[in-house]
């Protein structure tokens, strides 16, 4: 089988992104990577951290440690460590962009991304919520957050909103979509013909059989028992003051929570250096560090790579996973 090739975006190009491109490139991988972004952004990095970097044409065919494929895509300005430049804002965009551009047309096969700084691209004229939003509006699909590491999966119902608006956003259009692209991505991403996924309740005690809440009576129980009914293995709805307890989680392929800070506590305190963020219902893998931009660290040196190279070696067995299943 031939090896995945991945798209490797550094994101905010004054943030930590590029010094772990340039920690990246010093490995050997099961995958061609390539990155999409300012090498004049990766070289200053690899100064600053006294590595070696040689970037090459990405068409090249074999690199060696030290060496990383790069499709030029620069900066409108010249950046600090730790002081990102609103002038940037479009590059990095465009580095996405072209990314997943690529991705779609099957040039690669799947997608590793930096941090972004959401505020600076914002100052810089663009509309911008996220990576994840970019992408599914992008491919013109929707998509799940799900976040894991070697101890658990934890997927999402609703992202980030405000916790006064969960409840409203909870429907049962919304979380049957979102119980089928978790279940799909569960069979075809991870290889598990029929995951078992263990659904959280919105209220404490799971809505205490209605006396803590309705929402598990009116919304939640009757999609279970329908997806159920078409051969889903969903457990729940679960108190989630108890569902992470090893014993509960034996057997489970997947966590869904019904909020962000519900079920990413958790994940992150089991393990947060290994965590990645992964979007489901994409047409390609796409699997992202699980930190911000880090501008305090920034040129320091001291960042933590961790997340990405879990985040490289995720996309690049998902990848592969992918060419395998393929008629």
């Amino acid at each position: 089988m031939a090896r995945p090739r991945l798209a490797l975006v550094p994101g905010e190009p004054a943030g930590v992104g590029p010094e772990l491109c340039v920690r990246a490139a010093q490995r050997t991988w099961n995958a061609d990577l390539v990155a999409y972004g300012d090498g004049r952004s990766l070289l200053d990095a690899s100064d600053r951290l006294g590595l070696p970097l040689q970037l090459v044409p990405p068409d090249t065919a074999h690199v060696a440690p030290g060496q990383l494929r790069l499709v030029e895509i620069a900066n409108a300005a010249s950046c600090r460590p730790g002081t990102p430049d609103p002038r940037n804002a479009a590059a990095v965009i465009a580095a996405l962009s072209r990314a997943a551009d690529d991705c779609l047309a099957g040039c690669c096969q799947g997608l590793v991304t930096g941090p972004v700084h959401k505020a600076t691209i914002n100052l810089g004229g663009i509309a911008y919520t996220g990576t994840t939003e970019l992408l599914a509006a992008h491919a013109g699909c929707e998509v799940v957050m799900m976040l894991a590491n070697d101890i658990v999966r934890v997927a999402l119902a609703t992202t980030h909103l405000p916790l006064r608006a969960v409840a409203d956003a909870i429907t049962a259009d919304g979380l049957e979509r979102t119980l089928r692209i978790l279940g799909a991505a569960m069979r075809t991403g991870f290889g598990i013909d029929t995951p078992r996924i263990a659904v959280l309740g919105l209220n404490p005690h799971a809505g205490e059989a209605g006396h803590l809440g309705r929402e598990e009576i009116e919304v939640i129980e009757p999609v279970l028992a329908r997806l159920r009914g078409e051969g889903m293995r969903l457990d729940g709805p679960l108190p989630a003051d108890t569902a992470f307890l090893p014993a509960r989680l034996r057997g489970v392929d997947a966590v869904l929570a019904m909020y962000h800070d519900q079920g990413l506590p958790v994940l992150k305190y089991s393990g947060f250096e290994q965590a990645v963020n992964l979007t489901l219902g994409l047409p390609y893998p796409r699997v992202a560090v699980d930190h911000g931009t880090a501008l305090d660290l920034a040129g320091t040196g001291r960042a933590d790579p961790s997340s990405l190279f879990a985040a490289i070696s995720t996309c690049t067995r998902l990848a592969a996973g992918r060419k395998e299943r393929r008629p």
